[in-house]
């Protein structure tokens, strides 16, 4: 039986406000990525899941907190986390988010490619069909986790996944279903 994946990304945080790459720092909710996340759990509360998992970043942690309250128990994975930017973490994210299909073989200075988070993916994956086969899962995390799903799951190639990232256009919605 498939499992169900709702994917859901963090709040704002005062990193994305300033144009700053976050990576593996924890990362604070602005104001508007506490409202977000707020506003989240009420577009979705239709939705029951059998799980709630996100990035052990407090990011993530913060924004499903806000979203779902105490209506699930959160599971934080770190497998889920943001690539590890490296050098470029705390740099400018203009000076290099044109150009990641660069570090998808190759870790970023420092850091880790995106096959390495594609590997972290693949091994959680593996863990939701062990033991939540058959069930509606949700997580919260970031850029990355996702295009690796992209990749993982509805075969893109990498470079499909960055060139149609919906953060190119703004398009964000509230969730993306997967499966399994």
């Amino acid at each position: 039986m498939p499992v169900h994946i709702t994917y859901f990304v963090h709040g704002t945080t005062t990193d994305n406000e300033r144009g700053v790459a976050t990576g593996w720092n924890p990362g604070v909710l602005s104001e508007r990525g506490i409202r977000q996340a707020k506003e989240l759990g009420t577009l979705v509360r239709h939705k029951r899941f059998d799980a709630v998992f996100c990035s052990d970043l407090q990011r993530a942690v913060d924004t499903v907190s806000l979203a779902f309250g105490e209506r699930y128990p959160i599971i934080p994975d770190m497998r889920l986390r943001e690539v590890n930017y490296g050098l470029y973490t705390n740099q400018r994210s203009d000076s290099f988010k044109g150009t990641l299909s660069s570090f998808v073989e190759t870790p970023f200075p420092q850091g880790e490619s995106y096959r390495d988070v594609e590997r972290r993916m693949a091994d959680f994956l593996r863990f939701l069909q062990q033991e939540y086969n058959g069930k509606q899962v949700a997580i919260v995390a970031h850029q990355a986790p996702q295009l690796a799903l992209d990749a993982l799951v509805k075969g893109k190639t990498w470079q499909q996944a960055i060139a149609e990232d919906w953060r190119h256009t703004k398009a964000w919605q509230p969730g993306w279903e997967y499966t399994l």
